[in-house]
């Protein structure tokens, strides 16, 4: 059995695409990868095989992308049963899912956001509890970005927090989602973090973004970590301490080495904070 360290640990994103790469990486070349369970429920055959192989050499973690937490539809049981079996076959410690709702009579096939209202923090509450209920954990649930908000009688931080207390769940916290909201909406995402509750902070995602103009970027997962958000990271990693962090990159794949050399740097980070923190202690001592 594998396990994701509760610290330091530095993940990659499993896609179809990078399948055959990441079945040649050495062992140790990330400390996880991580699962969009919704895309591999009940898949066999080759693909099947292929995720059971990285899966007997790499702990995985899972972001669900399905549960529609913000939605009005009632939650898809049957999806959460066979959710629960896939953690548990697979012994997913890390398992979360978006602050979003993907569903309305149908499916999105996109992640929506959720109004900040106080009526909606007491129904996705509700929701989240009634998830973590049946998957028999405690989840965490992660900041999408957005670029225009439904109705804001709440800021997105006091919405935010006030979920995470009422449904008694963590964050996932998205770097790259919090700067490019940050930019898009002109909020200041050093105070952002300023505010969140330390002990919520589950695990991290870095993602890249495209740059459509200096007050517009779109959060893509088809590019490299941008300089700011490596830094938004740094300043998250000072504020909260080092968590698992995952790289995420959808399409558009450089070769295998180019994504291993941005996990590898997340590891650098990661130790320095570490060795900053044990000299600290020291200090104190």
């Amino acid at each position: 059995m594998h396990t994701i360290a509760a610290t330091t640990s530095a993940g990659l994103g499993l896609r179809r695409g990078l399948i055959p790469e990441l079945l040649a990486m050495d062992d140790g070349a990330v400390d996880f990868l991580e699962v969009a369970p919704d895309n591999w429920i009940g898949v066999g055959g080759r693909f099947g095989e292929q995720l059971a192989q990285l899966s007997s050499r790499f702990p995985i973690s899972a972001h669900g992308l399905s549960l529609s937490l913000g939605g009005t539809e009632p939650l898809d049981m049957e999806l959460l049963k066979r959710t629960r079996e896939f953690n548990e076959r697979f012994d997913v410690v890390l398992y979360s899912e978006h602050l979003s709702y993907t569903s309305d009579d149908g499916h999105l096939y996109d992640l929506m956001p959720i109004p900040f209202t106080d009526e909606a923090i007491g129904h996705v509450a509700a929701r989240i509890r009634q998830v973590q209920d049946v998957l028999g954990r405690r989840i965490a649930v992660e900041n999408v970005s957005y670029y225009a908000a439904p109705y804001q009688a709440l800021a997105e931080i006091d919405f935010i927090n006030a979920v995470l207390v009422e449904a008694d769940t963590d964050l996932l916290l998205d770097v790259n989602n919090l700067y490019v909201n940050a930019i898009n909406h002109g909020y200041d995402p050093q105070a952002f973090l300023a505010r969140l509750p330390p002990d919520r902070i589950a695990s991290y995602h870095i993602a890249g973004h495209f740059d459509e103009d200096n007050d517009l970027k779109v959060d893509t997962h088809g590019a490299p970590v941008k300089g700011d958000v490596w830094s938004l990271l740094d300043s998250a990693y000072r504020r909260f301490g080092v968590r698992p962090t995952l790289l995420e990159r959808d399409f558009n794949f450089p070769p295998i080495a180019e994504l291993l050399a941005e996990t590898w740097r997340i590891r650098m980070m990661q130790n320095a904070h570490d060795d900053r923190h044990r000299l600290l202690e020291q200090s104190r001592a």
